[in-house]
Order: C-alpha cells, then sequence, then structure tokens
C-alpha cells in the first residue's frame, strides 16, 4: 500500500476522527503487530500538536490466555494500567484513538460466560470514571490491517495480497483512496446532516421494522430525542468523527418499549468470538429469547453483563446499497459491518441525544427513557427488503425505508 495514502488516512483519523487540539495529551488503543501505522498516527498527532501520547497496546493471544487459565475474581479486578489509565481518561480528558484490527476468531473456544462475569466486574469498577468522561472528550474508531484479520476476509489470497486487499478496503470505505480525505468527509457529513434534519423533521414515536426473514418489531422512540449522524460536539465545544467510515442516522429509542422478534442479518464478531444466523425477541422492551445457530453463548452472555445490557439503546439507519455493502465484503468486524445496513444495540443509549442534554444529571437523561448500560453492543439487521415504516405524533404513518433504502 501506497505509503502517502496511510498518511493521508491517518490524517484523517487525527484531524477529523479524533480532533487532536493542540496542547491535548491523546490514548492510542493499539495492536501490538501495529507498529508501523501506529507510528504514521503518533507523527500526526503530535503535527496536530498533542502534548504527549499514551499507548494501550493489545494483544489477542495474550488475552485468550487470561481468558482460559485466569481467575475470574481476579481478572474481574482492573489491572493497574487499566485502571491508572481509566482514571488519566476521566480527569485529563485526552483525545482517544482506537485503531482496530481485531482477529475475528480471537476467543475462539473460550468460555463466553467466563468472558461476560470478568467484563461485568471489570465495567463496574471502571463505571465512574466511565461515567464521569461521557460526551467530555473527542474519540474515534477507525480500521487498520491486522495479519488475521486479513487471513479472515480474504481466505484464498496469499498474505501480502490479503493485506493489499484489506488496505484497499479500509481505504475505500473510509473514503480515503482517492482525492482529499477530509474533504470528502466534509461532503458526506453534510449529507448525513440532511438525512437526520428529515427524520427530526417527522417528529417521529416509533418504528416498525419488517422485512421477509421474519423480522417484525415496533420500537418507541423518546419524544423530542434527535437523530444525529456523523460528527458529534461534547461538552467542551469540541467537533470529532467517532466512527470511520461511518454511514448511519441513529437515534437511542425508548426503554421497555420494544416488541416482536428480529432476525439478524450478518454475523456479529463480538470480543473475539463469532454469532451468527441469530435472532433476538423482545417483549416490554427487554431481550427475553435469542436463538443462534452459531455461538449463542455468546449472544446470550450479551444480556448479562448489567441490568441494562438486554435493553435496546439504539436503533441505526443506513441503506443497504451503503458503500460499505456495495464492496459485497463481510468484514467480520462490527465497525464496517454496521455500517453497510440497518443495525439495532443492545446496552448504553446515547444521552447527548436529548436536546440540551448538558442541562440534565446523567440520572434524568435516563429518566426520560434512554437506556443505561456499560456496553453497547450492536448487530445488523438490514436486509435488501427491509420495510421500516415511522408513526408520527399524528399517528400518521410514513415509509422511511423500503426495499432496504431510504424511501424520501
Amino acid at each position: 500500500m501506497n505509503e502517502g495514502k496511510l498518511r493521508e488516512y491517518a490524517r484523517l483519523i487525527v484531524r477529523v476522527g479524533a480532533a487532536v487540539k493542540k496542547g491535548q495529551p491523546v490514548i492510542i488503543r493499539t495492536d501490538v503487530n501495529n507498529e508501523a501505522f501506529t507510528a504514521i498516527v503518533v507523527e500526526e498527532c503530535y503535527k496536530a500538536g498533542a502534548s504527549r501520547i499514551v499507548y494501550e497496546w493489545k494483544s489477542g493471544p495474550l488475552r485468550a490466555l487470561d481468558y482460559r487459565y485466569g481467575d475470574t475474581k481476579v481478572l474481574g479486578h482492573p489491572s493497574p494500567t487499566s485502571y491508572a489509565l481509566s482514571k488519566f481518561q476521566a480527569e485529563e480528558l485526552p483525545a482517544f484513538i482506537w485503531l482496530d484490527n481485531d482477529d475475528p476468531d480471537s476467543l475462539k473456544g473460550v468460555d463466553a460466560a467466563k468472558v461476560a462475569e470478568i467484563r461485568r466486574l471489570n465495567y463496574a469498577e471502571m463505571a465512574e470514571f466511565i461515567e464521569k468522561a461521557e460526551n467530555r472528550y473527542q474519540w474515534t474508531i477507525a480500521g487498520c490491517y491486522g495479519k488475521k484479520w486479513a487471513a479472515k476476509m480474504f481466505p484464498a489470497l496469499s498474505e501480502e495480497d490479503a493485506k493489499e486487499a484489506l488496505w484497499e478496503a479500509i481505504l475505500k470505505t473510509s473514503r480515503a483512496d482517492s482525492g482529499d480525505p477530509v474533504k470528502n468527509w466534509d461532503e458526506h457529513e453534510r449529507d448525513l446532516k440532511s438525512r437526520c434534519d428529515k427524520l427530526n423533521s417527522l417528529h417521529l414515536c416509533k418504528l416498525h421494522y419488517t422485512a421477509s426473514n421474519g423480522t417484525d418489531l415496533t420500537v418507541g422512540l423518546i419524544p423530542g430525542v434527535l437523530f444525529m449522524g456523523g460528527g458529534e460536539t461534547d461538552l467542551q465545544g469540541d467537533f470529532f468523527q467517532p466512527n470511520i467510515p461511518s454511514e448511519e442516522c441513529f437515534t437511542s429509542p425508548m426503554r421497555g418499549k420494544a416488541e416482536g422478534i428480529v432476525y439478524a442479518s450478518k454475523p456479529l464478531a463480538y470480543n473475539g468470538q463469532l454469532i451468527d444466523r441469530f435472532s433476538v425477541r423482545f417483549e416490554k422492551g427487554k431481550a427475553v429469547e435469542v436463538q443462534a445457530e452459531k455461538g449463542e453463548a455468546a449472544l446470550k452472555s450479551i444480556l448479562t453483563l448489567d441490568e441494562g445490557s438486554a435493553y435496546l439503546g439504539e436503533c441505526a439507519l443506513v441503506p443497504f446499497d451503503s458503500p460499505i455493502n456495495r464492496t459485497g465484503l463481510l468484514f467480520f468486524n462490527t465497525l464496517y459491518d454496521e455500517n453497510a445496513c440497518c443495525h439495532l444495540a443492545l446496552g448504553r443509549g446515547f444521552t447527548d441525544l436529548y436536546p440540551h442534554f448538558e442541562k440534565y444529571t446523567e440520572d434524568e437523561l435516563h429518566a426520560f427513557g434512554i437506556n443505561k448500560s456499560l456496553s453497547h453492543v450492536d448487530f445488523m439487521i438490514g436486509t435488501a427488503d427491509l420495510s421500516i415504516v415511522g408513526t408520527d405524533e399524528e399517528d400518521r404513518e410514513i415509509a422511511l425505508f423500503k426495499n432496504g433504502t431510504w424511501a424520501f
């Protein structure tokens, strides 16, 4: 892959994604095998004026060994380094960059229930820091090459060809393969915002999803809560792009207002385990039954991370003919696959979608109906024949999606 293009992509991540400010520290979460591209991103951070870089190095094989052999209660306590890093993040509000190239099968064969319990215990101890930093700093997640990820996506190619193919897919879907990536994103941002403006003008109170695969789900919405897409502004007044790529217009539904069943349209790579051909049934807003042909234990574990993890936190609208879906690739990575088609998320809702959210406490925002949870797990439901009909405050039905894409 041309190094010039990688540098342009790194600049997009730093300047547009994380919007790193002069004098601001930066946390970079990255894989131990990703030193070369991480170095390019680091250089761009310093060029943007970063005061220092703090590294959070990850290793899939080492994480698998910890989960396989470690004691649940011991691992349930955050390590000294992760505790200190979360404290630093809550107090200093550094920009956060996650360079994601996880192996989709890194935890294959590991006890999903054990992983879920360890994560639940860690979440509980870190909740204070997570909530303190909420909506107060810039962050972004962007993909980069990973050897095992490339092999999963392109099993018929040689290692070098798979590397080139993965980088090409990353740059193309991130609008960084041609022209000026920053200008490309400015144009894309305007399109997403116009879609959200239209949705917000409709004053919707519920969404009804149907598809030929059996999906028949009605989700209630919170009066006044916004649809948002693309960039966000934190409480410090800084504008950033949380996801590169991003194709969604999303909102947070009313907790306790979801009835029916929904069938996943793509596999879900969750915490190093693959969940495939699955469904989720809701009653009174709660996921009460899940079935999966593959990874059912991992799917069930998602619902037990905390009290809110079995409720919906997000409804995201993405046309089935999105640029990511048009590649014909299955990424086995939620950042990409969730932006290929419509998706839902179990767990945490987005408090910053409530108008003038900064005037309310976190407890007040959750009392309005935004789900509270420390987890947030997206899964894809978009199909070529998905229909979404909205109902407004005057009980009028409005077609939002027809045959998998926008109806307006």
